[in-house]
Formats: C-alpha cells, structure tokens, sequence
C-alpha cells in the first residue's frame, strides 16, 4: 500500500512542477517580442488606396 502512497506522492509532485515550470519559467523580459511593432517594415503595411486627381 506504501508504494502506491508513494507513486501516487511522486505523479503529484511531477504534476506541480510541469504547472510550476510552464507558469512562471519563460523568457526574460528583455528577449520577449512586443506585441504590436511601433515601425513596421513597408511590406507589413496595408498598401494605401489609389488617389484621385
């Protein structure tokens, strides 16, 4: 009965240290992309319409 006890104790901690790891571990601050690029390249962006004369 003890080893299942014991199985069951190691699933669980397995299980909060994945929750755990992909939670809070992940890229530092200065490497994350922003969400919306202040100067986008030309071709990102939308082509202006044709002007009329």
């Amino acid at each position: 009965m003890w080893i299942l006890m014991l199985e069951a104790g190691v699933a669980l901690f397995l299980l909060v240290l994945i929750v755990w790891w992909t939670m809070f571990h992940g890229r530092p601050e200065e490497r994350k992309r922003p969400l919306r690029e202040e100067n986008a390249a030309p071709s990102e962006q939308p082509p202006e319409p044709p002007r009329e004369q």
